[in-house]
């Protein structure tokens, strides 16, 4: 591998660029980037292959390799920051896709960090909008990562590069769409874009997307804006290439006061309005084609409709220019119109006419201010504020030049409640006005107000003082205390009340003029007048002002100050003076006169304070030395000492004043260092709260996903225990159907009961023969037998019971009398037929075969009838024969002793009372199951 490797690095930079391998590519990377950094400038030959084949960007930021790619978004960022601007222009069209859709979602930070920094610097070296257009189509990515990355990417651009130098317009129209998304980490960096567009266009950017956001959505991004307002104004913190170099030619071209004042006026360019952001909409198709007819209608309702519709048309954001003079011209005759909702309807209309169109209004503000301000006489305050909001949209769209006349003629209209509201008309325009008013303007203004302090109106007269107080705020106290001649004090001091209070927007155009004198007198311009010094008669003020180093003439009257001074001074004064300087100005002025603006002050004041008495002609002193210095034939040694001596003098002030300057610079510096590292920590500061309450933000956002699968899973449960509940609502269903069930027995089990208590006692036979009768027995074969009876008999009894029990099967049955039916024809097709035992058989089986016996016994001697037991009425006799027959002990008529009879009853009850036993035990039973 290692000599795999001395042979890869033989290879040239483009093939290696493109290699298989990805360490190869790597090392590539690497190189190109350190190559990048040591070039002197931006036409080296390391740009070159990258100027003339910028896809190789393509395949280094995309690269498959994370290691690799970092390195070669680390290549391009360099390449971008030392490279031309050609270059990166080339290399934009082919890397700015491939960096949103593989660097930006990167899982490593620096590749993330490095792929967000090219973008930026493709923006500085030109401009921001291709950059944009080209991440726009990533948000409509089906992978939410990306989407999000994007988001992120746009909010670091308008961060750093702000809303003025980046469009905000395309990414307003699509916030929508992504405030929609259904991935929270989409949602998130929406919000974190939109809070960036507050802070720089504030409520200017409501109108394009607010009314497509959920009522939620509001909530939460009106939050935000709470906390971005304590924030203060927002800042480009970078600058493009082209600014760059506007700011390093602004200093060195104009100095920097004029800088700062500009910079001033770009922060202030900064605040947009939602005009600017809005595209014109046609609104002149959509005006109804019977608008001028309702307009001109009888009826106040149409027309008052007529001017209703018109306004839903005009009330958008910015119009498209068109031609507005008939709708104008319509507008202002209602403005004459006797109803008053008529006239504040027209005034809204005109109104948002003029605040769409905005400068395209300029050319039919005639049309409309003379009627709006004549309305001005309506005292009702609803119809008093559109037309004053109506006025204040025409001044938007001109200036006070254009409205100054109009203003001007109704300031003196004879109507008080007009004058009023032209008078607020014109303090309104005061304060919005860009522009200082002209002398002449001003000049009439102070005019009017002046005529308004002496109105008998109080509203009026302290409208007059708020004019000059607003004007004096313009144009400063010491432009306006001309015009404030005349008037006494208190008015003076309500004005002042007004000066301190007032607020405008007009920059005073007096402050420029200062700089002028510096510039006027450069060193090198006095230099070359040295040789037009011949006609130095006309500029001997001039010379003689500022030749202070013609000090060295002031240095010998000092030795001559005895007495002689005084003469001297005195005879020359007139004469001297003049020819003195005809004489100096050839040689003298030329090389001192740069000196000049340093030394005259200490030279005049030595002098007026040598020569008090001659204070009067203080000026025609240095001529004096002059003249005399000329005239008396002075040395070379004299001028040669005082010149010697004064020189060194000269600069010791302007190094002294260099110090200070240098001092007072130095402490600014440090000033300025100091707010820079507050601003540091500040920023520090935000950045990590701004962390914690992304953390914050996870948080909740786990917490909700929490709570979600807590409530399905309550959801569930409850699921589940509805159908518990109505799997037990079933079973009660069943358990009363069984209830209903068992009733009907018990009630059938009764009626059995109720029948056979009643068959034992209507049968006239005692005790053993009714329960015979019920408790019928057969025999080992199963065959009802009676030894007493004929064998026909028994046969007759045998196919009678066969018929019944056929009868029985089949439903037909028929009810018999008991006291001709026997035992057996009621029991007999029992056991042949259905195989069911009768309700007495369940205790038949009880009885001992004896009483079976005697039970036959009985039966056989009951005589030659079929049913022989019942037969005689005669119980005794019966059961006489039957004991006797059988050895049983006799029973008699009055119920003696017939223990097998007896017994068999018992049983029956005690069969019976087992049966109602079990029949409450069901019941108890079915009531503890549970329900």
């Amino acid at each position: 591998m290692a000599d795999g490797e001395e042979d890869f690095s033989s290879l040239p930079l483009t093939d290696r660029w493109a290699h298989k391998v990805w360490k190869v590519r790597k090392q590539a990377y690497e190189e190109a980037a350190q190559a990048f950094e040591k070039t002197p400038d931006e036409y080296h030959p390391a740009f070159r292959p990258f100027i003339q084949d910028p896809s190789l960007w393509k395949t280094a930021v995309a690269d498959s390799n994370v290691a690799a790619q970092q390195d070669g978004l680390a290549a391009l960022c360099a390449f971008l920051k030392f490279g031309g601007r050609e270059g990166g222009v080339r290399a934009r069209q082919h890397a700015v896709t491939p960096i949103c859709e593989k660097g930006l979602s990167s899982t490593r930070a620096a590749t993330k960090a490095s792929a967000v920094e090219a973008l930026l610097l493709f923006i500085e070296i030109d401009v921001p909008g291709p950059v944009i257009e080209e991440i726009l189509p990533v948000l409509s990515n089906k992978q939410p990562k990306l989407v999000a990355a994007a988001l992120n990417a746009l909010t670091q651009i308008f961060h750093n590069y702000g809303c003025k130098t980046a469009d905000p317009k395309p990414v307003l129209k699509i916030l929508p769409k992504v405030f929609g998304h259904a991935d929270k980490n989409v949602r998130a960096e929406a919000t974190s874009l939109a809070v960036e567009f507050y802070r720089w266009l504030r409520e200017a950017m409501k109108p394009m997307f607010w009314g497509d956001l959920k009522p939620t959505q509001q909530t939460d991004l009106e939050a935000q804006f709470e906390k971005v307002k304590a924030e203060g104004p927002a800042k480009q913190e970078r600058l493009l290439r082209s600014q760059q170099a506007a700011k390093e030619r602004a200093p060195a071209a104009g100095g920097g006061d004029e800088y700062g004042e500009g910079a001033e006026e770009e922060e202030e360019a900064v605040e947009v309005d939602a005009f600017d952001l809005a595209e014109p909409q046609d609104v002149i198709s959509k005006v109804p084609k019977d608008f001028y007819d309702n307009l001109a209608s009888s009826k106040w309702k149409e027309r008052k409709e007529a001017c209703e519709a018109l306004y839903a048309i005009v009330n958008v954001p910015r119009i498209k220019d068109g031609d507005f003079a008939e709708i104008t011209r319509c507008l202002a005759k209602c403005m004459k119109d006797a109803n008053i909702a008529v006239v504040t309807q027209a005034a809204q209309c005109i109104e948002m006419l003029a605040k769409g169109l905005r400068k395209g209004f300029a050319k039919y503000r005639s049309n409309v201010m003379q009627p709006i301000m004549e309305r001005l006489k309506e005292k009702k305050v609803t119809v008093a504020d559109a037309l004053g909001a109506a006025l204040d949209a025409v001044f938007l769209s001109t200036n006070l030049t254009e409205c100054l006349e109009d203003i001007t003629t109704f300031l003196v209209h004879k109507n008080p409640q007009v004058k009023e509201g032209t008078m607020k008309f014109l303090v309104r325009c005061l304060r919005t006005t860009r522009d200082v008013p002209s002398k002449q303007e001003i000049a009439s203004i102070v005019e009017c107000a002046k005529k308004l302090l002496s109105e008998g109106s109080e509203v009026l007269r302290s409208g007059g003082a708020e004019i000059l107080g607003t004007v004096m705020k313009i144009i400063g106290e010491r432009a306006m205390n001309p015009h404030l001649e005349g008037l006494d004090d208190i008015r003076k001091t309500k004005i002042k009340e007004f000066f301190d209070t007032a607020e405008v927007k007009a920059k005073d155009k007096p402050k420029p003029p200062p700089p002028a004198p510096a510039a006027r007198g450069p060193p090198p311009k006095k230099v070359l007048g040295a040789k037009k010094a011949p006609p130095g008669l006309k500029k001997a003020p001039l010379a003689a002002a500022p030749p202070p180093e013609p000090s060295p003439p002031p240095a010998p009257p000092a030795a001559a100050r005895p007495g002689p001074a005084g003469s001297k001074l005195g005879k020359p004064g007139a004469l001297g003076g003049l020819k003195a300087p005809q004489k100096r100005t050839l040689g003298a002025p030329s090389p001192r006169r740069p000196v000049a603006p340093r030394v005259p002050s200490p030279a005049f004041e030595l002098e007026s304070e040598e020569e008090e008495p001659i204070q009067a002609s203080p000026p025609p002193k240095p001529r004096i030395g002059l003249g005399r210095g000329g005239l008396a034939g002075r040395s070379l040694a004299k001028p040669a000492a005082p010149s010697a001596s004064i020189p060194p003098a000269s600069p010791s002030p302007t190094s002294a004043f260099t110090h200070l300057e240098r001092a007072e610079l130095e402490e600014l510096r440090m000033a300025n260092e100091r707010l820079l590292k507050q601003l540091d920590d500040a920023r520090h500061d935000r950045s990590k709260l701004t962390s914690e309450i992304q953390e914050l933000k996870n948080q909740n956002a786990q917490l909700i996903e929490d709570h979600t699968r807590d409530v399905l899973s309550i959801k569930a449960k409850e699921t589940q225990l509805v159908r518990a509940r109505s799997d037990a609502e079933a079973a009660e269903q069943t358990n009363e159907r069984l209830r209903r069930e068992l009733d009907r027995l018990k009630r059938a089990l009764n009626k059995a009961e109720a029948l056979n208590n009643g068959a034992g006692a209507d049968s006239p036979v005692s005790p053993s023969l009714g329960f015979r009768a019920l408790s019928p027995t057969h025999d080992d074969a199963g065959i009802y037998r009676d030894n007493a009876l004929p064998p026909s008999a028994g046969r007759a009894r045998q196919s009678f019971a066969s018929t019944l029990s056929e009868e029985k099967e089949n439903g037909d049955g028929m009810p018999h009398p008991r006291n001709k039916i026997g035992p057996e024809s009621r029991y007999a097709g029992s056991t042949a037929s259905s195989g069911r035992a009768s309700p007495a058989r369940g205790f038949r089986r009880d009885i001992s075969g004896g009483d079976d016996r005697d039970i036959r016994s009985n039966d056989g001697a009951s005589g030659g009838g079929a049913y022989g037991g019942y037969g005689d009425r005669s119980g005794s006799r019966a059961g006489s024969r039957a004991g006797s027959r059988l050895g049983d002990p006799p029973t008699n008529a009055s119920g003696g002793p017939a223990t097998s009879g007896m017994e068999s009853w018992r049983r029956a009850a005690e069969v019976t009372s087992q049966l109602k036993a079990r029949i409450e035990m069901m019941k108890a039973k079915a009531a503890s199951r549970p329900q």
